[in-house]
């Protein structure tokens, strides 16, 4: 498929607007342009036939399956888009006196109230623009905690192996070292490592639950005591949220502070680069210490404040505040039940989809799984030389997006499966199906796989240099 800047042809454009007749005002000196800028000349039919072919090649919750897993690409109610372009909310402009933007801040009042309730938390900021900057401001709060009791020997960040790779990355951001434990053969956390591992100098440990693996941690009180018998304060990776919320609260597991992917739980359709949001939960004793612009309710409405002791901005004004209205309408859409609902339908589909699987695939960890399960293809690569990526690219070729590959690191051959919530049990058995005719075809004819997959536009790249020597701007021939 040809850019727009290879379609482009000199003349040719779209212009409706009459002719310029009281002159033109240009910039002048150092804030002039010395060239033409380039951009594609083009015909509206032919730039609207270029974005519609787009379209065609982009799989999305809107045309298929989508098991993306630790991702939660899940449909989303179309009543959360028309709240969010309610004009009351899009055309606002973040330096407006506070008493012409009371709506909006109500907005994010209610939605601190209710995410708290739901997490178990006791004040929120809504700054952070996505999950692993959610991360990163959870991990300042625990930093400030400890500076401002003049516990400066606290230095140490415990994270799982089993964890997000952006967990080790933002405690590292945040002026941390890392110390990584292992699973136990269950899949949950060490307890025995754990113990070994914290000490005087621990400042937190950074845990979700359920783990990468899509189990839930059994020990986890057991944990989190572990940690604050030694100093530290946990931390909660809101990521796996939409397997437990309205069932267990993350506060109740005994977690300090929390960040939540609105763009993952709470209906902002996630992936293409944003906008996400990231909000930060955290106990009453970490509260004098959040970002700047907390709202609350005064007499006559609403106020914004700064903590008493607050970290500053983390982004500037008040984080991506649509996402939030988004994420309002769909708690208030579904409600305490409906909310208990998602959670426990989320659980159901993967628990289905894996029992139906694990006849012929090996299942990782074969236990009761929360909203996302695993599955190992070590054995199917000794037995046939196809890999979790020939499965996943051979997936491609039936309409569905493939699952998560070679994740979690701790189990080879990986490729792991969230069905969610929103997915019916017809479609479910349809993609079963799918992977069992995978699973035949593998013993069949490996090389079919190999070549996978044979009806999309982009067959099988070069994925290491494209990650390495990415092409990201258009080369003119001057």
């Amino acid at each position: 498929m040809k850019l727009l800047f290879e379609s482009s042809k000199p003349g040719r454009g779209m212009d409706y607007l009459p002719e310029i007749k009281t002159g033109e005002a240009r910039p002048s000196g150092k804030f002039a342009r010395n060239k033409k800028l380039r951009l594609p000349e083009i015909s509206e039919v032919d730039l609207s036939r270029h974005y519609t072919s787009l379209a065609k090649q982009t799989h999305g919750v809107n045309d298929g399956f989508y098991p993306l897993g630790s991702c939660t690409m899940k449909y989303n109610p179309r009543i959360d888009e028309v709240c969010a372009s309610l004009k009351g909310f899009t055309e606002l402009h973040p330096l407006q006196p506070q008493d012409t933007v009371q709506g909006a801040m109500e907005v994010l009042h209610r939605a601190e109230d209710l995410l708290c309730k739901i997490t178990g938390m006791d004040a929120m900021t809504f700054e952070p623009a996505a999950g692993a900057h959610g991360e990163y401001t959870g991990l300042l709060l625990i930093r400030k905690y400890h500076q401002d009791k003049g516990d400066t020997k606290r230095v140490n960040i415990i994270v799982p192996d089993s964890a997000h790779g952006t967990n080790p990355a933002s405690a590292a951001m945040a002026g941390f070292k890392i110390v990584n434990i292992a699973s136990d053969e269950h899949g949950g956390v060490d307890l025995e490592a754990l113990r070994n591992a914290v000490g005087e100098d621990t400042a937190g440990l950074m845990l979700t639950n359920p783990n990468t693996l899509g189990l839930f941690d059994p020990n986890i009180l057991e944990i989190t005591k572990i940690v604050h018998e030694a100093g530290g304060l946990c931390y909660y990776d809101g990521a796996n949220l939409n397997a437990v919320m309205g069932r267990v609260r993350p506060g109740d597991m005994g977690f300090d502070c929390v960040h939540l992917n609105l763009h993952k739980t709470f209906a902002t359709p996630h992936g293409g680069g944003g906008p996400g949001s990231g909000p930060v939960g955290c106990k009453d004793f970490l509260k004098k210490f959040l970002p700047k612009h907390e709202v609350e309710k005064c007499e006559g409405g609403y106020r914004f404040y700064d903590p008493e002791k607050s970290m500053g901005q983390v982004r500037s004004y008040y984080g991506n505040f649509l996402v939030v209205v988004k994420a309002l309408t769909y708690i208030l859409t579904l409600g305490k039940e409906g909310i208990r609902e998602a959670s426990g339908k989320a659980v159901l589909n993967a628990n289905y989809m894996m029992n139906k699987l694990k006849g012929s695939y090996h299942v990782a960890y074969d236990q009761i799984c929360m909203h996302e399960f695993v599955l190992s293809l070590e054995d199917l690569k000794k037995e046939t030389g196809v890999s979790a990526m020939d499965i996943a690219k051979g997936s491609l070729d039936y309409g569905i997006h493939p699952p998560t590959m070679y994740f979690p690191l701790i189990v080879h051959e990986a490729l792991m499966f969230e069905p969610t919530e929103s997915e019916s049990k017809e479609v479910i058995d349809e993609a079963v199906k799918i992977y069992l005719d995978l699973y035949k075809k593998a013993h069949e004819d490996p090389q079919y796989l190999h070549d996978a997959p044979h009806n999309c536009a982009i067959g099988r790249p070069d994925e290491t240099k494209a990650a390495r020597e990415p092409v990201l701007r258009y080369s003119f021939d001057e």
